[in-house]
């Protein structure tokens, strides 16, 4: 799978949530090869901000040529992304990483904050018994009802006020996992508490981590991430979260 950078013209961006926004690419070359699971390095059009930035795949349509990304305001650079309007071009280079392998028996997608994003394109591609558990903050629930289209969803709040109160870890407790994968996208503390569920109760669980990057493409090591195993390019117990990943085995990193 070739990676391409090229200048994609935007096709709608609109506000989800506080912080959180929603754009639209068309990027065809990208958009024929891209898998759920990947992410995109856009870059802002201010020359003084050399590095890009890692966004995670949250719809494909190689029919119309689209890519669609929904990100939260971090900083400065996602914030200048946040003002870009309909018909206006960024640079992005992509498809990235690895994507999750999927598998045609039960699964259990779990999304964290703005990890639950890059679960919507799964979601939608996976055909097999699907349940997902989505994670947010509060009653602001972005993407829940394009979730609700496709198939079953329980939500947890930390405050309560929708759902399980507390974290997805409390809100998985409440399904059939005996015999199915689970797919996960979140903050660490929450792919922490999936790698020990995952090995409490003998499933396979495919993490998406969450990690600052520079280049994107492997070179700088600036978000490799402990491994159990050696790594091949640096043969320490290290792995590229942006060019061995995103997507790794549970068992195969360490949190």
């Amino acid at each position: 799978m070739s990676k391409k950078q090229v200048y994609a013209k935007i096709i709608s961006q609109t506000s989800l949530a506080d912080g959180i926004f929603d754009m639209t690419l068309k990027a065809e070359e990208i958009a024929k090869e891209a898998k759920p699971g990947q992410f995109l390095s856009v870059y802002v059009n201010d020359k003084s901000k050399i590095l890009p930035r890692p966004i995670s795949i949250c719809g494909i349509n190689p029919e119309e040529g689209t890519l669609r990304i929904v990100y939260r305001v971090a900083g400065e650079g996602t914030a200048q992304l946040s003002t870009y309007q309909a018909g206006e071009e960024v640079k992005i280079l992509g498809p990235l990483g690895n994507g999750f392998t999927m598998k045609d028996k039960k699964a259990i997608l779990i999304g964290g904050g703005i990890g639950i994003p890059p679960m919507l394109e799964l979601f939608k591609q996976l055909d097999c018994e699907k349940t997902a558990v989505l994670g947010y903050r509060d009653s602001q629930m972005f993407l829940k009802d394009e979730f609700d289209a496709v198939g079953k969803v329980v939500v947890s709040t930390e405050d309560g006020s929708v759902g399980t109160k507390g974290n997805v870890i409390d809100a998985i407790k409440e399904q059939a996992v005996e015999g199915a994968v689970i797919y996960a996208c979140g903050p660490t503390p929450m792919l922490k508490g999936v790698k020990a569920y995952a090995q409490e109760y003998g499933i396979e669980a495919q993490i998406s981590l969450e990690e600052r990057m520079a280049c994107g493409i492997g070179a700088c090591l600036a978000c490799v991430c402990k491994s159990k195993d050696v790594d091949n390019h640096s043969h320490v117990h290290n792995k590229r979260v942006c060019k061995d990943g995103p997507v790794f085995d549970a068992r195969e990193v360490e949190l």
